[in-house]
């Protein structure tokens, strides 16, 4: 019986993992398709910077870790912990992978997109690891208040981002939403 619950789970993750992917590799364009919306701002990337580019991991991977808490998750052992391990673990690996990778070699589109799709299953992996586990870790208030955290400041860094080398886009040389015809709004 508990085998099986794990397969199911484990599908459930590798499910997530490719549609995080494929919905965060859409991300990257959305805002430019939408004409700039404010909203689809919240979700897409508004520019080139870092920071822009960890969200497409973030709320795809946030809104199906939604999508699973109401399917099986609300009974799970350990859940919101291994939610809060699966939406920040693929950030720092995004982050260590690219800036490792730059400090040696030139940036490389290849490279870029293989560091998101590493990061990705990377984190959905760490989830089912920790799902998998015997241990009650008890960390699930505490996980699910950093994850709210976290939402708040995946939507405030989008509209206010503090000026640092993570936000900066090095297209434009601004920080956030850029009208790309006047420098940042």
């Amino acid at each position: 019986m508990l085998g099986d619950k794990m397969k199911n789970i484990k599908s459930w993750e590798i499910w997530g993992a490719v549609i995080s992917i494929v919905i965060g590799s859409l991300l990257h364009f959305v805002f430019d398709w939408s004409g700039g919306s404010k909203v689809v701002a919240l979700f897409g990337a508004v520019n080139e910077s870092t920071w822009e580019h960890l969200k497409l991991a973030f709320w795809p991977t946030l809104i199906y870790t939604t999508i699973e808490w109401f399917a099986w998750g609300r009974g799970q052992k350990n859940f919101c912990f291994a939610s809060l391990i699966k939406l920040f673990s693929m950030p720092l690996i995004i982050v260590g992978l690219f800036y490792g990778w730059l400090a040696i070699f030139p940036d490389n589109f290849i490279w870029d997109i293989s560091i998101f799709i590493v990061a990705v299953i990377a984190g959905y992996m760490l989830s089912y690891k920790i799902l998998q586990s015997k241990k009650s870790y008890g960390y699930e208030t505490v996980a699910l208040i950093l994850i709210i955290l976290g939402i708040a400041k995946f939507s405030f860094m989008t509209y206010a981002p503090i000026k640092s080398f993570l936000t900066h886009d090095p297209i434009s040389g601004g920080y956030g939403i850029v009208d790309k015809s006047q420098g940042e709004i």
